[in-house]
C-alpha cells in the first residue's frame, strides 16, 4: 500500500519563511472497512496559492548590512548594498568576509547555475550572519543549481583529501558559526535523469563543517548557533555504493586527517542547531546527515575498551563520549524527505538531540548497503518522536525506519509511526544502555519487528505500550537473531491479520532467551497461536477491540496530525485490554495521544491510555518487571574462580571472576596463545550438591562462538585429582545448560575447555558460569 498525496509533491511541501499559514482543520475521511490505507489531503496549500513576505523584504534587525545578488541584473563591481545595486555572481559573496548581523540576499526567482556559495565570515551571539531571500513574494525560492561544480573530497588515489572534504556542498561553511540560513532553492547534480552508480563524486546541499586540521592552536573548536529553514533541496546524487564519507541534503560533519587520539577532548563539535521545516526530494545519501566523524576511526588502533572490558570497534565511535565530543543542543523537526537514496535522516555523535514532526516517504531507493529511516548512533539523552517513516525497501540486514543503534546512551524513540516498511520496525544492535522504545504504532512493517542485536547492553532495553499490526504471513519474524542481553516487552499489542498463518517468533533456538514478555496482548486473527509464542503468564489473547478498523489505516495526514493516525488504534471502552497492563517507570509520563499515565486500576495495553476511572497523579512500581528472572540459587555465584589463561587486554578487565558475578554483559577471556585444555576452576568453598550447569559464550558482531569440546570435572579431596563427570563435543555457544550427569557433589568444579572450532582463529572468552540443584 503506497500513501499518495493530493498534489505534486514539490508544490504541496514549499514552506516560506515569514509566511504564517492559515489552515483550515481537516477531518480524516470516513473509516470505513477496506484492506487498503486511508489517505487524506495533505495540509499545505499549493505553491500557486502562497503569498510569501520574505525575509529581505523587512528591515535588518540585527545590526549589520545587507547585501543583496541579482543573477540577472546584478553587477559584481556595483556595491551590493541595494536591490539596485546588487551583485550578480555567488563568486562576489565567496570573496567577502561578511560581519556579524550582516545578511546574503538572493533574490527571487533567480538562478544561480554552476555556482557553490561559499561565503566567508562568523556571525556572534544574537547577530547571526543570514542567506535569505528578497523581491516578488509571487516568485520562487532564489535557486542554486551547482550541477556537481564542487571540489574532490578525494586525491587521485582514492585517499580522502584533508584540503577539499567539506567543500561540496552548493552552500558550504567551514569552520564558521553564527549563520542562519533559509529560503533557497539547491540542487547538485549534472544530470537529473541519469542515476550515478560508480565513480567517486560527493555533493551535498548545505554543507556545514569543522575541519579540525586547519584550526589554530588553542582555536575555537565548538562552532555555535546554526538555523537552517524552509530550504527545498532536491535532485542530489553519488555513487550507489560506500565511499566511506557521508554526503546529504543538510550535512553537518566533522573532519581531520589524523586519529582523534591526536585532537583535543571537550570540543570539535557544533552547539545549538536547528534544521526545521524544510523539504528534501531525490537526495543522496541522507536528507539530513549530523555530525559523524572522521577523524581515522577505522582500524584496529581506533577501538577501545569500555571500563567493563567490552571491546568497541573505532567505527562504533564510543571514543566521541570518552572524550567529550558530543555535538549538543540540536532540534530537527517538520522536515519532509521523500526518495532518499541511503538513511534518510542519520544522526550521530549528539547529545540533547529532540528529533520530532519528521516525514521519511521512501528511503534506501538508490543505495547498495545497510541503512535505516530515521535514527541516532553513538548518541546520548536524545528523544525521537512524532516522526513518521514509511515506504522502506525489503532489506535483509537493517531497512527499518528506527534503530537502537551502537554506543547510543539513554536513547528513547516514543510516539513515531512507521507503516509500510517492507524490512521491519526497528534495528538493534546492542552495546547501548538504557534504550527505551514506547508508545510507537507499527502498521505492515511486514519484516522483522525487533531486527538483529549484534552485541549486549549496559543495561536492559525496554519496549513498551507498542502497537504492532502485521501480516503473519508476510513476517519474517518478531526476531531474527538472539536477545543476549536483558529486553522487557511490557504492555505491547502484537496483532496479526493474517487468518491463515500465525506469528513467526523467531528463527533461532533461544532467540528469546534474555527477553521478558509481560501483560502483552497477542491477537491471532486466524484463532490459531504459534507454538513459539513467548511465555507470559499476564499475558491476554484477546481483540483489542480498536476504535478504528486495523486494516484502514490512516496515511496521507503529515506528521503534524500523527495523532489522528494513533487515534485510530485507540481502545474502545469496552476493550478487555484496558486496566490489563502494567506499570514501570519506563513507561513515561503520558501516551501517544499526550494522556497522562494512567487512569483506573493500572495502564492500558497498547500506544492509548483511556481515561476510565481515577487518574493515579504518581505512580509507583510495586511489582517490579525487573524482579521476575530466575529465582533459583545460583551455588557458584560470586565463588572465587581461577584461569589457567586470562588475556592481558581490556585494561585488565577480562578476568575470571567475571564468570561468577551474575552478569552476561561482562567476560572472561583467555589469552591469545593460551594452551588447551584451558581450565577455569570455581572454589565452592565447601561440599556443595548440584545436578545442572549453566555455560555462555560471548558473542557480538565480530566474535563467534569458539568452544568446540569441554570436559565437566569435580575435585575429589580423597585422592587429590581432578574426576571428569561429563563431556561434550557440541560446543557451548550461549545458554547451554548441561544436566544429566546425576547429582554431583564436591568443593570445586573444573570446566576444562579442550577444544575449539576448527574455523575459528582466536581462543575461548565466556560470560557466564552457573551451578544449581535442581
Amino acid at each position: 500500500m503506497r500513501p499518495v498525496d493530493t498534489g505534486p509533491p514539490r508544490s504541496v511541501r514549499m514552506l516560506y519563511a515569514g509566511f504564517v499559514a492559515l489552515l483550515a482543520a481537516l477531518l480524516v475521511a470516513a473509516l470505513v472497512p477496506a484492506a487498503q490505507a486511508t489517505t487524506v489531503p495533505h495540509r499545505t496549500p499549493a505553491r500557486v496559492a502562497v503569498k510569501a513576505v520574505w525575509p529581505g523584504n523587512t528591515p535588518n534587525t540585527t545590526g549589520g548590512k545587507d547585501y543583496y545578488l541579482d543573477a540577472t541584473l546584478g553587477r559584481d563591481t556595483a556595491a551590493g548594498t541595494s536591490p539596485a545595486t546588487a551583485w550578480r555572481t555567488l563568486a562576489k559573496a565567496n570573496a567577502t568576509t561578511f560581519a556579524p548581523g550582516d545578511r546574503i540576499l538572493l533574490k527571487a526567482g533567480e538562478q544561480w547555475q554552476d555556482q557553490q556559495l561559499w561565503p566567508k565570515g562568523s556571525g556572534s551571539t544574537g547577530r547571526p550572519i543570514t542567506v535569505s531571500a528578497y523581491g516578488d513574494p509571487n516568485a520562487g525560492r532564489p535557486y542554486i543549481a551547482t550541477n556537481g561544480k564542487v571540489s574532490s573530497p578525494f586525491r587521485a588515489d582514492g585517499t580522502k583529501n584533508p584540503a577539499t572534504v567539506g567543500l561540496t556542498g552548493s552552500i558550504v561553511l567551514r569552520n564558521q558559526q553564527y549563520w542562519d540560513i533559509n529560503n533557497v532553492e539547491l540542487s547538485n547534480d549534472d544530470d537529473f535523469a541519469t542515476d550515478i552508480t560508480d565513480g567517486t563524486y560527493v555533493r551535498d546541499g548545505i554543507m556545514v563543517s569543522i575541519n579540525a586540521d586547519l584550526l589554530a592552536a588553542g582555536a575555537d573548536s565548538v562552532m555555535d548557533h546554526f538555523r537552517i529553514s524552509n530550504v527545498f533541496v532536491h535532485n542530489l546524487d553519488g555513487p550507489s555504493h560506500w565511499q566511506k564519507i557521508h554526503y546529504g541534503a543538510v550535512d553537518f560533519q566533522v573532519f581531520g586527517s589524523k586519529s582523534y587520539k591526536d585532537y583535543g577532548t571537550g570540543g570539535h563539535h557544533f552547539k545549538d542547531v536547528r534544521i526545521e521545516n524544510n523539504t528534501f526530494e531525490n537526495v543522496e545519501l541522507h536528507a539530513v546527515q549530523f555530525a559523524f566523524n572522521w577523524f581515522a576511526a577505522d582500524g584496529a588502533n581506533a577501538g577501545q575498551y569500555d571500563e567493563s572490558g567490552k571491546w568497541h570497534e573505532g567505527w562504533e565511535q564510543l571514543w566521541v563520549r570518552t572524550r567529550d565530543l558530543y555535538s549538543r543542543d540540536v532540534y530537527i523537526g517538520h522536515n519532509y524527505a521523500e526518495s532518499i537514496g541511503q538513511g534518510a535522516i542519520q544522526l550521530a555523535n549528539t547529545k540533547n538531540m529532540t528529533v520530532e514532526y519528521n516525514e521519511v516517504n521512501g528511503f534506501l531507493k538508490r543505495y547498495d548497503a545497510v541503512s535505516c529511516g530515521l535514527y541516532l548512533w553513538a548518541g546520548a539523552d536524545s528523544v525521537m518522536q512524532y516522526n513518521e517513516v514509511y515506504g522502506g525497501p525489503n532489506n535483509e540486514y537493517d531497512g527499518t525506519p528506527w534503530d537502537l543503534e551502537y554506543t547510543n546512551f539513554n536513547v528513547t524513540y516514543q510516539f513515531n509511526y512507521s507503516h509500510d516498511n517492507a524490512a521491519g520496525w526497528m534495528a538493534y544492535m546492542g552495546n547501548s544502555s538504557n534504550s527505551i522504545a514506547r508508545y510507537n504504532l507499527s502498521v505492515n512493517d511486514n519484516g522483522v519487528l525487533v531486527k538483529n542485536m549484534l552485541s549486549t547492553n549496559y543495561s536492559p532495553t525496554y519496549v513498551t505500550n507498542n502497537t504492532f499490526v502485521y501480516d503473519g504471513a508476510d513476517l519474517d519474524y518478531v526476531h531474527d537473531e538472539t536477545f543476549l542481553s536483558r529486553v522487557y516487552f511490557l504492555n505491547n499489542i502484537f496483532y496479526n491479520t493474517s487468518t491463515t498463518t500465525s506469528t513467526p517468533w523467531y528463527r533461532r533456538t533461544g532467540a528469546l532467551r534474555q527477553a521478558v514478555f509481560s501483560n502483552n496482548d497477542y491477537y491471532e486473527a486466524g484463532g490459531a497461536h504459534s507454538t513459539q509464542e513467548p511465555a507470559d503468564p499476564r499475558g491476554t489473547r484477546a481483540d483489542p477491540r480498536f476504535v478504528g478498523d486495523p486494516a484502514d489505516y490512516v496515511t496521507g495526514a503529515g506528521v503534524d496530525r500523527i495523532r489522528e493516525a494513533a487515534a485510530h488504534f485507540a481502545l474502545r471502552d469496552d476493550s478487555p485490554l484496558v486496566d490489563a497492563g502494567r506499570y514501570n517507570p519506563h513507561l513515561g509520563a503520558e501516551d501517544f495521544l499526550g494522556t497522562p499515565l494512567y487512569y483506573g486500576d493500572a495502564p492500558d495495553i497498547g500506544i492509548a491510555e483511556s481515561r476510565i476511572g481515577p487518574r493515579v497523579p504518581d505512580p509507583v512500581d510495586d511489582d517490579p518487571i525487573e524482579e521476575e528472572t530466575d529465582n533459583r540459587v545460583d551455588l557458584a555465584l560470586g565463588r572465587p574462580v581461577t584461569a589457567s589463561s586470562t588475556h592481558p587486554g581490556a585494561n585488565g578487565t577480562l578476568t575470571a571472576d567475571k564468570l561468577t558475578d551474575g552478569s552476561l554483559t561482562t567476560r572472561w577471556a583467555a589469552a591469545d596463545a593460551a594452551a588447551y585444555p584451558i581450565t577455569l576452576d570455581i572454589d565452592l568453598g565447601a561440599d556443595t550438591a548440584f545436578d545442572e550447569i549453566y555455560l555462555d559464550e560471548y558473542t557480538d558482531s565480530g566474535t563467534n562462538p569458539r568452544v568446540q569440546s569441554f570436559d565437566l570435572q569435580r575435585w575429589n579431596a580423597a585422592t587429590g585429582a581432578w574426576v571428569t563427570f561429563a563431556s561434550r563435543a557440541t560446543g557451548i555457544g550461549h545458554d547451554l545448560t548441561v544436566t544429566g550427569f546425576g547429582t554431583v557433589t564436591t568443593s570445586r568444579l573444573r570446566v576444562a575447555l579442550t577444544g575449539k572450532i576448527a574455523t575459528e582463529q582466536y581462543t575461548p572468552t565466556l560470560t557466564e558460569i552457573a551451578v544449581y540443584r535442581g
